[in-house]
């Protein structure tokens, strides 16, 4: 829900001011405490006057409780309490306790909702504020120390506190320095490595490539050479194409016996074909006789002497 401020509200905003704030939170403590009503229209419209009159009351009140301001700023106040070995008190330090013993101190009164503070239920050094207004906000030291011991041995533990977690960080600072650097080298060889690893791979690309390349070479025929087998070719071609033109020379004797067969065919007939197939074979058997004996009759060379 949107409201519209009538007075000053710590850690929320000046009398005035339109806000959105949770709706219980508007319902059930702003407006019933009269600090803030509706952002209607009509409201809105009367916000710069309420500003100016809020603005005149801010300063009367920052005068009349300057002073105050001074006296609390820095007050410490110290509570003996019965803990137990953790530094866990045994109840709590409120804000009631703190409000008296403020009293006590400054015979100043304060009221509780004016105080700043969770209930304190550990052993130690604490801050609270006080909220005199929306511009006047003093801040208290609490002191928190078991009974039987001194204020002063919860301040140095304090102290020392606050001494080592700065030796503690400087230990992680150097330490996470340490990892840095590390990761560092870590990430300079992981690319180092990476380059070389590009490189080798670039490096056999490069070689598988002439590799190939020079298999392309020496699969082409250069044009000189498609040339000599062209012409190789052609001639072959023409060898055969000659060949095949001559005729075949026949002997004598080869040519009467193919007549003979092939009138020996003609007047036979189909029936006749055996027959015609040993009167060849006789011819041939008789010239193979023939021609045994002329071997025969040939002179003897004579031998070699020695």
């Amino acid at each position: 829900m949107r409201v519209m401020l009538l007075k000053d509200v710590y850690n929320l905003g000046r009398a005035g001011d339109i806000k959105r704030v949770a709706d219980g939170y508007g319902r059930n403590f702003l407006i019933p405490q009269g600090l803030a009503t509706l952002a209607t229209v009509g409201a809105m419209k009367q916000s710069t006057h309420i500003r100016e009159i809020a603005a005149e009351q801010r300063e009367v009140l920052n005068q009349e409780l300057g002073s105050v301001a001074e006296k609390l700023e820095g007050l410490e106040l110290v509570f003996p309490v019965k803990s137990g070995q953790t530094g866990r008190l045994y109840g709590s330090v409120t804000t009631g306790m703190i409000v008296e013993s403020i009293h006590e101190k400054t015979g100043m009164d304060i009221e509780r909702r004016q105080i700043d503070s969770q209930p304190i239920k550990l052993i130690g050094v604490h801050k609270a504020n006080v909220r005199l207004t929306i511009d006047l906000i003093p801040e208290l030291t609490i002191v928190v120390h078991p009974e039987g011991e001194s204020p002063e041995s919860v301040k140095s533990e304090e102290t020392l506190a606050e001494e080592e977690p700065t030796e503690a960080f400087a230990e992680l600072q150097e330490e996470l320095d340490s990892l840095e650097e590390q990761a560092a080298r870590e990430a300079a060889d992981a690319k180092a490595e990476e380059e070389a690893q590009e490189l080798l791979t670039r490096s056999a690309d490069a070689k598988a490539e002439e590799v190939e390349a020079s298999i392309e070479e020496s699969e082409e025929t250069t044009p000189a050479e498609e040339n000599i087998l062209e012409e190789q070719l052609q001639e072959g071609d023409g060898e055969m194409e000659s060949l095949l033109a001559e005729p075949t020379d026949l002997t004598e004797e080869q040519e009467i016996l193919a007549d003979s067969a092939e009138s020996n065919k003609e007047e036979s007939g189909p029936d006749g074909l055996e027959e015609t197939a040993h009167f060849e074979d006789n011819m041939l058997e008789e010239q193979l006789q023939e021609e045994g004996e002329e071997m025969e009759s040939l002179p003897e060379e004579p031998a070699a002497e020695e």
